[in-house]
């Protein structure tokens, strides 16, 4: 067996502050979306992805890819946002196991009143506390990571 590469302290410290950043962005988004729209994290990006999408619907399976999350992690997810009447889901016509969901114009209310106050918080916990080189150093280096594992 090959001897691990173990991690240097600049690797390490990389490391631990991706871990560390990540988890409390994530939290302090989710308690903020769940104070003020009663939503989850995953329930917030379901809704912004079916207001950008042509007549506000995607199938599933293409939603599920877009999330980067299982398909059944995605039907509980519309499940509990169609019990609220945010989303709907309809049969595809041109596939009989196609699924497609559908953004309700509630939905889209509550994605309008609950959109100020999550990019607020998304500026407040990641955006403005770097400048914009380090934004760019941030957006090229996660964006090259996001890349590699999508190939």
């Amino acid at each position: 067996m090959k001897e691990p590469r173990w991690l240097d302290e600049l690797e390490m410290a990389a490391w631990q502050g991706f871990l560390e950043a990540g988890n409390r962005v994530t939290r302090r988004l989710e308690q903020q979306l769940k104070d003020e729209a009663g939503l989850s994290h995953p329930q917030y990006e379901i809704l912004v992805h079916l207001a950008e999408a042509p007549g506000g619907e995607i199938r599933m399976t293409e939603l599920a890819e877009r999330l980067i999350t299982s398909k059944s992690g995605l039907t509980y997810q519309v499940g509990q946002l169609e019990r609220r009447g945010l989303v709907r889901r309809r049969a595809c016509p041109t596939d009989v196991r196609g699924v497609f969901a559908v953004l309700t114009e509630e939905g889209r209310e509550l994605l309008r009143t609950a959109a100020p106050g999550h990019v607020a918080t998304v500026r407040e916990t990641l955006i403005d506390v770097l400048d914009r080189e380090e934004l760019a150093v941030l957006a090229r280096a996660l964006g090259e990571v996001g890349r590699r594992l999508r190939d």
